[in-house]
């Protein structure tokens, strides 16, 4: 076990408790049962938090006070529930970490209602912090606003081309959507927040904000591998859904160039195919075209850059340690 999944390890549970305490809300019945009561189960499915302990860690990494990050790191966690929440309905997915997604078990009204809930306290943690002056305040607050703003771009992409049956897109094409849909709030934004709140020199947070994108690109990049080979993922409901969303994923891409079968890949893309042996056949195709290496290698390389990077422009401490641990572990993880 490395180092940031130890890390991990001692600090989940710490948070997600911390967490619970903006979903219990003594009141009118209902609302615990309409909305607050599902948006906590709903959190407390929540994986492995990496989100806002790395917004801690930066924070200790720059030589601040993690304690003055865990508001803005939980507003962090808030759009990441809001964002899971919207894209389930938006992708008809099933399933939530083994779990039934919100919209089966609650309703569209009530899922769309609480990922509207989640969406707001982003704003609201920042805004009501005792412990950030506040023109900090309003700084992070333009970060967490952008970082929105580019997750939603991204997802359009994301589902636009999906949905017109989009082929003719290029290696370049597919980064543009998955770092705006992914690697801002799941890297850059989450360890620029934590250096600016640490009290960083601007070059050191874009320092950070730069390790972030490419550990959150790769972190995309591994998650659309393990959705096609993913040992552990081969027994959930939602093992190679992407095939069944039409994807665009950087595998499907490549091997759309390169695979002699491309022809046939694009038709099971756009027939969204569940039976279990047709999806294998596109995943066969791919790795006889070298694709599913391919993005393991471009993942792969942009951690090595990215430490490197890292290593020469922050100072050894136990947070940077654990920040070069936690790129190692999101292109060699396997869930």
């Amino acid at each position: 076990m490395t180092g940031f999944e130890l890390y991990l390890k001692a600090n989940t549970g710490k948070f997600g408790t911390y967490l619970r305490g903006y979903f219990d809300r003594p009141g009118y019945p209902d609302m615990e049962r309409y909305l607050y009561g599902p948006l906590r189960a709903y959190s407390v499915n929540g994986g492995k938090r990496h989100r806002p302990l790395i917004c801690l860690l930066a924070c200790e990494a720059v030589g601040g006070d993690p304690s003055l990050a865990w508001r803005p790191a939980a507003a962090i966690e808030h759009f990441h529930t809001a964002a899971l929440i919207h894209d389930d309905i938006e992708d008809d997915s099933q399933t939530r970490r083994g779990e039934p997604t919100m919209h089966i078990t609650e309703g569209l009204g009530l899922a769309i209602n609480a990922g509207d809930l989640a969406l707001s306290l982003v704003c609201g943690t920042v805004v009501d912090d005792p412990l950030l002056p506040d023109a900090m305040k309003l700084r992070v607050l333009s970060e967490l606003v952008a970082m929105t703003d580019r997750t939603i771009e991204g997802q359009a992409l994301d589902i636009g081309w999906a949905r017109d049956g989009r082929f003719d897109l290029s290696v370049e094409d597919y980064l543009v959507m998955a770092q705006h849909k992914t690697a801002y709030y799941s890297g850059a934004v989450p360890l620029a927040v934590g250096a600016i709140v640490g009290g960083a020199p601007e070059p050191t947070v874009e320092l950070l904000r730069s390790f972030g994108m490419a550990a959150g690109l790769a972190f995309q990049i591994q998650d659309d591998v393990l959705n096609l080979v993913g040992s552990k993922e081969s027994v959930a409901k939602d093992f190679r859904s992407d095939i069944t969303e039409g994807k665009r994923t950087l595998i499907a891409i490549h091997a759309l160039r390169h695979s002699p079968d491309s022809d046939r890949l694009e038709q099971i893309l756009n027939e969204h195919a569940t039976d279990p042996a047709t999806l294998a056949e596109a995943v066969g195709i791919m790795d006889a075209a070298g694709s599913i290496e391919h993005a393991r290698r471009y993942a792969a390389e942009l951690i090595l850059a990215a430490k490197t990077e890292l290593v020469e422009g922050l100072p050894k401490s136990r947070a940077r340690g654990l920040l070069e641990s936690m790129a190692d572990f999101f292109v060699k993880r396997d869930r």
